[in-house]
C-alpha cells in the first residue's frame, strides 16, 4: 500500500469516529460569519422607514423652469392660449401697402383715400345713425362678391383703414374668409387662435384672440383653426351671441367682415344673415350682370346692401383729384 493510500484510509477512520478535518473546519466559522453580517443589515421594514423619512424629491421636466415657489393659480384650471392674448400686436408694413395701393394714414391725400371716404360716408351713417338713419345691427358691415378675384379683401382692408382714419370711431376687421383667409399674407396677422377657436373652445375668450396694429384705432380678428364644420359653426347660436357682444360692446366701433365670395362657399350666405350692412363688390368689365343677380338672391335678411363697383378703368372722383393735384402743384 503507498503512502497515499494510507492517508486516504487514516482519513476515512477519523471521519467515522466523528473527528472533524481541516477541510470541515472552516464551515461553522464561515456560517457565524453570515449571520454576524445579517445582524449589520437593516430589516425591510427599517429600510422602509429610512425611505419615509427622507424628503421628497421634486419632478422637473427637462424644459420647464423649476419654480421657487409655487404659482398664484396653482391648482386651478390651466388655459391654452397662443402666447400673447389680449396683448398680441403685428406691425402693419403701411409702405408695402401704400405701394400696392391701398389706403394708409400717413397719405390721406390719394385717389384711393378720397373714393373709400365716398364708399365709407353712407355706411357710418348707417352705423351711427346720422340724420336719423341707424338701422339695425348697421355697425356690422359684410364685404362680400359674387365670385372670387372681384377685389373683396382689397376693399375690405381699404373701408377698414378708411374708417380708422374717423376721429371717434374704431374698427375691428374680422377675416371671416375661414376657408383662404388673405389678412395673415396681406397684413401680417396671425390665423390663429381666432373667430373659429373661440366658437368651438371654452376656454378661450373674443378678447384673448383680438390683434392690435400699429394703427390705433384698427384691431384685427383672425380666423382661426379651420374646423371642418365652418358652416354650421358661423351658424350657431354662438355666433349670434359673439356678434351681438361685438357690436354692443363698443358703441364707436364698425365691425368688418371680409367674408367669402357668396358663390363660392356657403359660410358668406350664413354670415350675411347676421349683418346690419352688406357691400357687394362687382369687378367691372369682367362679371355678368347674371352672375350678380344670382349672388344677391342668396342674400336673405338684409335689407341694407351696397353695390360697388371695382377694377373700373375710370371714375368721376378720379377725374377730379386730378383736377385738385395739379391746380395744387402751381
Amino acid at each position: 500500500m503507498t503512502l497515499i493510500e494510507q492517508a486516504a484510509k487514516r482519513l476515512e477512520e477519523l471521519r467515522r469516529a466523528g473527528a472533524a478535518t481541516a477541510d470541515d473546519a472552516p464551515v461553522a466559522p464561515a456560517i457565524d460569519n453570515r449571520e454576524a453580517q445579517q445582524e449589520r443589515l437593516p430589516t425591510p421594514e427599517a429600510a422602509v422607514r429610512g425611505l419615509e423619512a427622507r424628503p421628497p424629491i421634486a419632478k422637473v421636466s427637462p424644459a420647464a423652469p423649476i419654480a421657487a415657489t409655487p404659482p398664484a393659480d396653482a391648482g386651478m384650471p390651466r388655459r391654452e392660449l397662443s402666447p400673447g392674448g389680449q396683448g398680441r400686436r403685428i406691425e402693419i408694413d403701411l409702405e408695402s401697402l401704400k405701394k400696392r395701393g391701398f389706403v394708409t394714414p400717413d397719405a390721406p391725400k390719394s385717389q384711393i383715400a378720397d373714393e373709400f371716404r365716398i364708399i365709407k360716408r353712407p355706411i357710418i351713417r348707417n352705423a351711427h345713425g346720422g340724420s336719423g338713419s341707424r338701422i339695425s345691427k348697421g355697425n356690422l358691415v359684410m364685404v362680400t362678391s359674387a365670385l372670387p378675384r372681384e377685389g373683396k379683401t382689397f376693399t375690405a382692408v381699404n373701408l377698414a383703414m378708411s374708417v380708422a382714419m374717423e376721429v371717434n370711431t374704431t374698427v375691428l376687421l374680422v377675416d371671416g374668409d375661414v376657408a383662404h383667409p388673405d389678412l395673415p399674407n396681406l397684413l401680417g396677422v396671425p390665423t390663429a387662435p381666432g373667430l373659429l377657436d373661440v366658437l368651438t373652445r371654452d376656454d378661450i375668450d373674443i378678447g384673448d384672440v383680438l390683434v392690435r396694429t400699429n394703427i390705433e384705432n384698427l384691431m384685427v380678428l383672425p380666423t382661426g383653426q379651420q374646423h371642418r364644420r365652418a358652416t354650421e359653426v358661423l351658424a350657431s347660436e354662438q355666433m349670434a351671441k359673439i356678434l351681438r357682444e361685438l357690436a354692443s360692446r363698443y358703441s364707436d366701433r364698425i365691425i368688418i367682415f371680409d367674408s367669402p365670395p357668396l358663390l363660392a362657399t356657403t359660410e358668406a350666405r350664413v354670415l350675411a344673415t347676421q349683418m346690419g350692412q352688406i357691400v357687394m363688390v362687382v369687378a367691372a368689365d369682367s362679371t355678368r350682370q347674371q352672375t350678380v343677380n344670382l349672388a344677391l338672391s342668396t342674400i336673405e335678411s338684409c335689407d341694407t346692401v351696397m353695390m360697388m363697383l371695382n377694377k373700373a378703368s375710370q371714375t368721376d372722383v378720379g377725374a377730379y383729384y386730378g383736377y385738385y393735384a395739379g391746380d395744387d402743384a402751381r
